[in-house]
């Protein structure tokens, strides 16, 4: 389970370092994708291959969904981290989402999101201001 939030620096070589907590469940290998909101996802496989069943699954005589499929697929690496706990996030999802020197790595229970700082201060300051309860009500929890 992936929860928690954690800044981190990308080096170099564009090497980011895997939270020591997150190792474990993305050590057989992981798939890195774009987001939905200016992020990138990150999946270990076991929780991948549902994922991209259900995209799959899709009719490709729907636009939508062939959008999707371009969305997911086309833009996703399959990575497995070095000894060290790193991945190498590929230069075109980094600059994707503007991700440059740190990055935000988001536990989202099931999968990890990576945000560049900027972004990911945004969304901090919007939900840090949401403090109205009844705008939940509607959701099934």
């Amino acid at each position: 389970m992936f929860l928690g939030e954690f800044t981190h620096n990308i080096d170099d070589k564009g090497r980011l370092t895997i939270p020591a907590r997150f190792r474990g469940e993305l050590a057989a290998g992981l798939v890195v994708t774009r987001g939905f909101d200016n992020n990138l996802m990150v999946y270990p496989a076991n929780e991948w291959e549902p994922v991209a069943e259900k995209i799959k699954s899709m009719p490709l005589t729907n636009p939508r969904a062939r959008r999707l499929r371009w969305r997911i697929f086309s833009q996703a690496a399959n990575l497995t981290p070095d000894r060290q706990g790193r991945i190498l996030l590929p230069q075109d999802l980094r600059d994707a989402v503007g991700i440059e020197g740190e990055a935000v790595i988001v536990g989202m229970y099931n999968y990890v999101e990576i945000w560049s700082v900027p972004a990911w201060q945004e969304v901090r300051d919007v939900i840090e201001n949401e403090d109205d309860a009844e705008q939940w009500t509607d959701l099934p929890i």
